[in-house]
């Protein structure tokens, strides 16, 4: 299943109202059993939509930069 945003975000409402079910953007209702679950629901989302993302959109490795203290 693809996931899209709207799904994404009705799992950020659910974890920030306490709630364990949720509608997803087809219109069924998921209900979890521990906020855990959602988490991890919320994690796999992420990675589904990251990964389905161009590749012009994703973060370029490294994502940090070191410090130059060179005079």
């Amino acid at each position: 299943m693809a996931f899209t945003t709207q799904d994404l975000t009705a799992i950020d409402a659910a974890i920030a109202s306490g709630e364990l079910t949720i509608r997803a953007a087809d219109g069924k209702m998921v209900t979890l059993r521990t906020m855990s679950e959602l988490l991890q629901a919320r994690a796999a989302i992420r990675a589904d939509i990251a990964a389905a993302a161009p590749a012009a959109q994703r973060r370029p490795y490294p994502r940090h930069q070191l410090a130059d203290f060179s005079d």
